[in-house]
Parts: C-alpha cells; structure tokens; sequence
C-alpha cells in the first residue's frame, strides 16, 4: 500500500510540472492571444486618444510634405522632411501634452531608430498584416503612463522616396537620399508594408 501511495505521489508531481513547463512555454500565438485579451481589458478611450494624437500629427506632416512636394517636387520634400519633421511631430507632442515619435526599423534619420521594446511592436504589426488581421492600436499601461503604437503603412506617395531606386525613386531623388542620408535603410519598400510605428505616451487619465 506504501509503494502504491508512492507511485501515486511521483505521478502527481510529474503531472504537476508538466502543467507548469506548458504554462512556461507558450506558442507565439497563444502569447499574442493572451496580449490582446490584456489590451481589451484597457479603457477604450485610451486607444481613441492614441489614434487622435497619431492622426492629428500624421496630418499636420502630410499636409506639409504633400504641399512642398507638389509645389516643388520629392527632392524638395526630402529637403522638408531633414529639416522640418521632427520639429513638427515634436510642436503636435508639445500640443497634446504627450511624447511622440515616429521610428523605424529601416531608418533614414538615425534619430528615428526604433528601440527593443518598438522592433517588438513593428514584428508584431508586420506578422499581422502578413496574416490578413485586423490592425488595431497596440495600448498598454505603465505606472502612471500609457504607452501607445501603431502602425506607419507605406502608400503609393511614399514609394517616391521609399520605393526602389531607379524604379519609384527617380536618380535625381536618390541622389538626394544619398547626400542627405549617406546610412539610410528606408527603401525597397512596396505598397501596403509596414514602414515604422507611432510610438506615443501620454499621462493616464
């Protein structure tokens, strides 16, 4: 009866650790799942104001950008894009009280190199748009902070400075690339892929 009770015992605790090695080693997928199911527990309203903040700046960029590069061309809208962005995005910050930026795997400005935690945002949104999902904002909660990402998806407009050389990217515009940016990574891009993220933070309401 001892030994039964012994065998029993050791069943139990291999039963035991098998439970928590699965629990250790979740697939990629079922760690997204679990991500998203902690996101949809967030307030709502923190998404809605990540979105404004990204859309509010994302027009006060393109309207700019789009207005120089019809009225003087893409090598005039690299020339704005070098001096005039980042001022600009940081203006929107300063408006909505809040950290933003724009940043890249692929930079072209080394001063918009994504960090570990925004590649992990950019895998993650690039796998999803492979994969026909739903893009919806990534929103998460830090102390007192909300941490907030979204995605930078490439357009037929953006391929004139990001598409391929010679092909999108007229010699006259990559020349400019070159000059301005001798390190850059951002181009090659194609339509509908995912460029970089909005990374933004705001104080929690």
């Amino acid at each position: 009866m001892k030994r039964l009770y012994s065998i029993v015992f050791v069943l139990m605790i291999v039963l035991f650790s098998s439970c928590k090695n699965d629990k250790k080693e979740l697939s990629p997928s079922l760690k997204e799942k679990e991500n998203k199911e902690a996101i949809s527990k967030i307030d709502p309203s923190y998404q809605q104001i990540g979105l404004d903040m990204a859309f509010t700046t994302k027009s006060q960029l393109g309207k700019n950008l789009m207005g120089t590069m019809k009225e003087k061309g893409a090598v005039a809208a690299l020339e704005f894009c070098d001096i005039k962005a980042i001022s600009l995005t940081d203006s929107m910050a300063t408006f909505h009280k809040a950290r933003i930026k724009r940043v890249s795997d692929k930079t072209r400005n080394p001063n918009n190199k994504a960090n570990n935690t925004e590649l992990k945002k950019i895998e993650l949104f690039k796998r999803m748009l492979s994969n026909k999902e739903d893009i919806a904002p990534i929103v998460e909660i830090n102390n007192d902070s909300i941490l907030f990402y979204y995605p930078i998806i490439t357009n037929v407009m953006c391929l004139k400075c990001h598409g391929t050389p010679n092909k999108e990217i007229d010699t006259k515009t990559f020349s400019t690339i070159k000059r301005l940016y001798p390190n850059d990574m951002a181009v090659g891009y194609s339509e509908n892929q995912v460029r970089g993220v909005w990374s933004i933070q705001f104080k929690k309401e």
